[in-house]
């Protein structure tokens, strides 16, 4: 998973900024490197893996309001099975508190990068926020535990 803004004032330079948010995760399976690290760590052989009730909550907090263009996340149906998400809601704001629901995905089985567009829709602006949060609604199979690459 991977957070990008712009770099500077030219359209043209995207940096990741994932290194600079801080991760956590609502639960993670013990042992084995399952928590929030491995969402950010660049190895798709790693994952997160949830442990407990749904949904499931990734927050990337940022010490001052950060520009954000896109989210990309990176889901395996074919690896995963019913630990894949279908339903994803991608929120926004400055607490866990107030965060505003900006995407729902529903996923069919997906197979690699998934990119959402985190500008606003009608001006083209940048997502402006402390905080973002993806909440995992929902698995194929009716999972109960989910993995995020």
């Amino acid at each position: 998973m991977s957070l990008i803004a712009k770099e500077g004032e030219d359209c043209e330079g995207l940096r990741n900024v994932s290194a600079i948010g801080a991760w956590s995760a609502s639960s993670h399976k013990h042992g084995g490197g399952f928590g929030a690290e491995s969402l950010w760590d660049g190895n798709l052989d790693t994952y997160w893996q949830s442990d407990g009730p749904q949904p499931h909550l990734v927050n990337i907090q940022f010490l001052r309001k950060t520009d954000l263009h896109l989210m990309r996340i990176y889901l395996d149906y074919r690896q995963d099975e019913s630990y894949c998400p279908s339903k994803i809601s991608i929120r926004a704001g400055s607490t866990p508190q107030d965060v505003q629901e900006l995407h729902l995905l529903e996923l069919e089985e997906p197979s690699g990068w998934i990119s959402v567009d985190l500008r606003d829709e009608t001006t083209g602006h940048a997502l402006h926020a402390h905080l973002v949060q993806v909440a995992i609604l929902a698995n194929h199979q009716n999972g109960k535990d989910t993995h995020v690459r």
